[in-house]
């Protein structure tokens, strides 16, 4: 049977494996497509997919990638900016949304994705990380399914599987470590772009390569784990894991360690998220266990990466801390990857802002978006 799924974010890495599990599998149709302003790979993803409607953020864009399709037979509909985004996270022809934009821009399109009673694929974590506690409540009012595409989370999700109401003892949330696993803070004064931008396992886009690099990605993976999974900070803890083959496990009260294990590719994490509970073909090479002989586990050096423990103080404060924590990392990120700040820069001025900031402790949507532009406002001071 076929589904039909609408992805915001198809120009990015997330979006583009989506669209190869589709490629692949021949039966799912897509609706609806949402980039940011690569109007190039867009146009070309219109053409292979041939979906009812697109939406290019910027407005510039979306005019330009207009007089490409008006020469065309494509009758693909345009729309831009917050507008087009809603209206492709609700098409009605699409019952499965994957949300995979980068940023606090996926809110808005999530909560009426989930109003209108879409399924949601979600691969952004700032969606969870600052509005978890209006998302949860609201997908468990439409009785809508929350699917995660995050490789941890959904290894997390698939090891909680056929064990509903057994007590689980902790989450154990694995991480790589990143390109500067066991430097020094020393060292980690002389990085420069191109070093961070190397991950030594995972082909990601430049945003979440630096977060992992510095941890930010790991913290910010355990403040979604806390809403995807209904857990307290307490019972998550990071494992790093440098092969990045077992991807996260549960341990159970009965001291029972439940892990999902495969090849370090994030169309695993996609196909199942667009087909559960029923699993597909492979997505890439199988695992040999002969070629890994052995497998390693660390504690990370939260001295060294500081930005870990930050993520849990933000989770412990709760309210607006998470948002504050998640938009200052974005805006120090984008500096950085711009050469306008140091690579170190980017903890402290997560650091910074969290000191300045007072909590809100129950954020409305409004709310969030203006503690966002607030730490902007600080920071480009």
């Amino acid at each position: 049977m076929m589904k039909h799924i609408s992805i915001l974010g198809s120009t990015g890495s997330i979006g583009t494996q989506t669209l190869d599990v589709v490629r692949t599998n021949r039966d799912i149709k897509v609706e609806a497509l949402a980039a940011g302003k690569n109007v190039a790979l867009l146009l070309e993803q219109i053409k292979e997919f041939q979906p009812r409607l697109v939406c290019v953020y910027d407005a510039g864009k979306a005019k330009e990638l207009e007089i490409l399709l008006a020469d065309s037979q494509i009758k693909t509909e345009v729309m831009t900016g917050m507008e087009g985004l809603l209206a492709c996270a609700t098409i009605p022809e699409a019952e499965m949304v994957v949300t995979a934009f980068v940023g606090m821009i996926g809110i808005r399109p999530t909560i009426e994705a989930i109003k209108a009673g879409k399924e949601i694929a979600l691969a952004n974590k700032e969606t969870l990380v600052t509005a978890g506690h209006i998302i949860m409540p609201l997908a468990q009012e439409k009785n809508v399914t929350i699917l995660p595409v995050d490789s941890e989370h959904s290894a997390i999700f698939q090891s909680l599987q056929g064990n509903a109401g057994n007590a689980v003892h902790r989450i154990l949330l694995t991480a790589s470590g990143g390109p500067f696993r066991g430097k020094s803070k020393e060292e980690l004064q002389k990085v420069q772009v191109e070093d961070a931008l190397k991950h030594p396992n995972w082909t990601m886009g430049r945003k979440i390569t630096i977060d992992s690099s510095t941890l930010v990605n790991k913290g910010l993976e355990v403040i979604e784990a806390k809403w995807l999974f209904g857990v307290e900070a307490e019972k998550i803890e990071v494992v790093v894991h440098p092969q990045s083959i077992i991807h996260s496990m549960i341990e159970y009260e009965d001291g029972a360690v439940i892990a999902q294990l495969g090849t370090p590719d994030m169309k695993l994490p996609i196909q199942y998220a667009l087909y559960y509970p029923e699993r597909k073909g492979p997505t890439s090479e199988r695992l040999d266990f002969y070629k890994l002989r052995s497998l390693e586990f660390y504690k990370p050096d939260t001295e060294v990466f500081p930005a870990l423990s930050m993520a849990y103080e933000a989770l412990q404060q709760g309210g607006s801390m998470p948002t504050v924590y998640n938009a200052a990392n974005e805006w120090a990120v984008a500096a950085f990857l711009d050469r306008k700040i140091r690579y170190t820069d980017i903890v402290e001025c997560i650091r910074r802002e969290m000191a300045a900031h007072a909590v809100i402790k129950n954020p409305s949507l409004e709310e969030i978006l203006a503690t966002e532009q607030e730490v902007y406002r600080r920071l480009e001071k």
